[in-house]
């Protein structure tokens, strides 16, 4: 039986890519955007995109030709080949820009570049694509039907480099690079001042600090654990309210009782 289904499924393969070649060898180029259309509509993109491609050459500049590029650019989209995607949505608004599709196209071409978007611990250049792109979207099409799933995808993508950009300054806290550590951590908060995990962000800080601190030598630990006080303070005065204003107050006061301890170290050798 299962030998049966082999040969079965052999001879209908083998029966289609006689008729796919069969056609590919027309010179009746009406006749082959019938059948394009009919592989685009069975989904079937791959020999679709294989006679959309020879078709599009043929029609430029036809009635069928807006068609034909809507079509082959989708070809693209759905075999996952998103550069050459969106080289098409583009070129499809720039040839058709005044289109009932072109505003469908736009969207598309971003959507290519969020398809990109990889891993969160890899390259990001295509997420910051997408946010830029979306966002020119929603500026060219304020009252288009995408806008709110536009900015949806804004947001998805701001997350994403808001964790990456925290998984590095974590990287440098875990290597016991303290100072880029609470360097990083700065930045990621003024890149995203309004993040729910800010105080996180700022705890984090205040524990490198710290670390930093300890590790520096006699005559600049004063001057560093003033920092991590400076920090402190800023955490009370910011998020009063947090759960983590326990640990804060626990740093505060070690690294005040540091820097006296430090002073009178300093009195004592100056008598």
């Amino acid at each position: 039986m299962r030998l049966f289904t082999v040969l079965f499924l052999g001879i209908i393969l083998g029966t289609s890519c006689s008729n796919f070649s069969k056609v590919m060898k027309s010179n009746d180029y009406d006749y082959k955007l019938r059948v394009a259309d009919k592989y685009y509509a069975a989904k079937d993109y791959s020999h679709a995109q294989q006679l959309f491609e020879e078709l599009f050459r043929v029609f430029k500049g036809s009635e069928h030709f807006e068609d034909i590029y809507y079509k082959f650019a989708y070809c693209a989209y759905n075999l996952k080949d998103y550069a050459n995607a969106e080289n098409l949505f583009k070129g499809f608004v720039e040839v058709f820009p005044n289109s009932n599709k072109a505003e469908e196209m736009d969207y598309m071409r971003a959507y290519t570049f969020y398809k990109q978007s990889p891993k969160v611990d890899l390259d990001q250049t295509n997420t910051t694509k997408t946010i830029g792109f979306m966002q020119a979207f929603i500026n060219t099409h304020p009252g288009a039907d995408k806008v709110k799933e536009a900015n949806e995808i804004i947001e998805k993508c701001r997350a994403k480099l808001e964790l990456k950009d925290y998984k590095n300054a974590q990287l440098y806290y875990d290597l016991a690079y303290y100072k880029a550590a609470g360097v990083a951590l700065n930045s990621l908060m003024n890149s995203y001042p309004d993040s729910e995990k800010s105080d996180e962000y700022k705890f984090l800080m205040i524990r490198a600090y710290y670390q930093y601190a300890l590790q520096s030598v006699e005559e600049k630990k004063e001057d560093r654990f003033g920092t991590v006080v400076t920090q402190c303070n800023e955490f009370i005065d910011r998020f009063p309210d947090s759960k983590l204003s326990k640990g804060v107050q626990e740093y505060l006061a070690i690294s005040q009782n540091n820097i006296k301890s430090l002073k009178n170290e300093q009195v004592k050798k100056a008598s």
